[in-house]
C-alpha cells in the first residue's frame, strides 16, 4: 500500500490516496500502520477518497481502529495533499467528512500548500447532539466528578465531542492518569476528547489534549476550536479577534464569527515522506 506521512503541528497521520489505492479493512489497517515500532507510526490513518458532493472525501481512523467523524489537523493535510498531488488545481476547495462538507482556503507558496484556513462550521452546544448526559444545556463550567476529583467542564462538539477543563498548570498535569477517566466517563456515551487549558491572556490559550482512541497527541484541531469557543463562552478571552491556541506541536489561530456562527481554523500542513508498506 502506497502512503504519505503528513502532520499538522505534530498531529501525524498516515494518508492513503484512495483514488488509486483500495483499503479492504481500514480499521485493522489503521491499527497496523499507526504502530510506532512495528508500523509506520502515527495518530491514525486518513483515507482520501473520491466524492460525488465535494472535491474529495476524508475518512479518519484513530490508532485503535475506531473511526472519527472529523479531524481539524487532518483535514488541512488532506487539502494540501489534494493540491500538491494534483487531485485539485484550485485554492478554494471542499472536503466531505462524517461531520458534513467543510470548505477550505489554501495558501500556496512555490507551488506547494503551506497554510490552510478551514471553515469548521458552527459549534454544537446542545448536549444531546454532543453527546453528553447533562441536565444543563449548554453545559458550561459544570462540576463533574472524575476519578474522585471534581472538575468544572464545558462541553462543545466541533464534529467530535470535547470536554474542556481549565487549570493553572497544564505542563505538569499527569494526563496519562486523568485522560482515560474523562474519555470513558459515563456521561459521555460516545467517549470524549478532553482539553486541559491554561488561559495565558485575553487572546492566548495553552492546551494539552487527550484524544479518544489515541491518547495524548501533540495537537488537535477540533479541540483547539472547541477550546476557543468554550473560552469565549466562559469570558476568558476576547471573541472579537482571532485566538491563538498553543499546543505541544505548535500554534493554531481560531476565530469564532458569532454573527454567522462559524468557526475558522488556520494553521500549517506538512508532508514528511512518501512510502510503501507491505501488509
Amino acid at each position: 500500500m502506497k502512503f504519505t506521512k503528513m502532520h499538522g503541528i505534530g498531529n501525524d497521520y498516515v494518508y492513503v490516496n484512495c483514488f488509486q489505492e483500495t483499503v479492504e479493512n481500514p480499521s485493522e489497517t489503521a491499527r497496523i500502520v499507526s504502530d510506532r515500532h512495528f508500523g509506520i507510526g502515527g495518530d491514525g490513518m486518513i483515507l482520501i477518497k473520491p466524492s460525488a458532493i465535494a472535491d474529495c472525501e476524508m475518512d479518519m481512523y484513530n490508532m485503535d481502529g475506531s473511526q472519527g467523524a472529523m479531524c481539524g489537523n487532518g483535514i488541512r493535510c488532506v487539502a494540501k495533499y489534494a493540491y500538491d498531488y494534483g487531485i485539485v488545481d484550485k485554492t478554494s476547495i471542499s472536503i466531505a467528512t462524517k461531520s458534513g462538507i467543510k470548505y477550505l482556503d489554501l495558501t500556496v507558496e512555490n507551488g506547494k500548500v503551506r497554510r490552510v484556513k478551514v471553515n469548521m462550521g458552527a459549534p454544537i452546544l446542545d448536549t444531546d447532539r454532543i453527546p453528553v448526559l447533562s441536565r444543563q444545556t449548554p453545559m458550561i463550567n459544570v462540576p463533574v466528578l472524575v476519578e474522585g476529583q471534581e472538575y468544572c467542564v464545558t462541553a462543545v462538539s466541533m464534529g467530535n465531542p470535547h470536554a474542556i477543563v481549565y487549570m493553572e498548570d497544564v505542563d505538569h498535569l499527569d494526563i496519562e492518569k486523568i485522560g482515560p477517566g474523562f474519555e470513558h466517563h459515563e456521561i459521555f456515551p460516545d467517549r470524549v476528547n478532553t482539553e486541559f487549558v491554561k488561559v495565558v491572556d485575553r487572546h492566548t490559550l495553552q492546551m494539552r489534549v487527550w484524544e479518544r482512541g489515541s491518547g495524548e497527541t501533540l495537537a488537535c484541531g477540533t479541540g483547539a476550536c472547541a477550546v476557543a469557543v468554550a473560552s469565549i463562552l466562559n469570558g476568558y478571552v476576547d471573541g472579537t479577534e482571532p485566538v491563538t491556541v498553543k499546543l505541544l506541536g505548535g500554534d493554531l489561530e481560531i476565530f469564532w464569527d458569532r454573527d454567522a456562527d462559524l468557526v475558522y481554523m488556520t494553521g500549517p500542513a506538512t508532508t514528511v515522506f512518501d512510502g510503501e508498506i507491505h501488509l
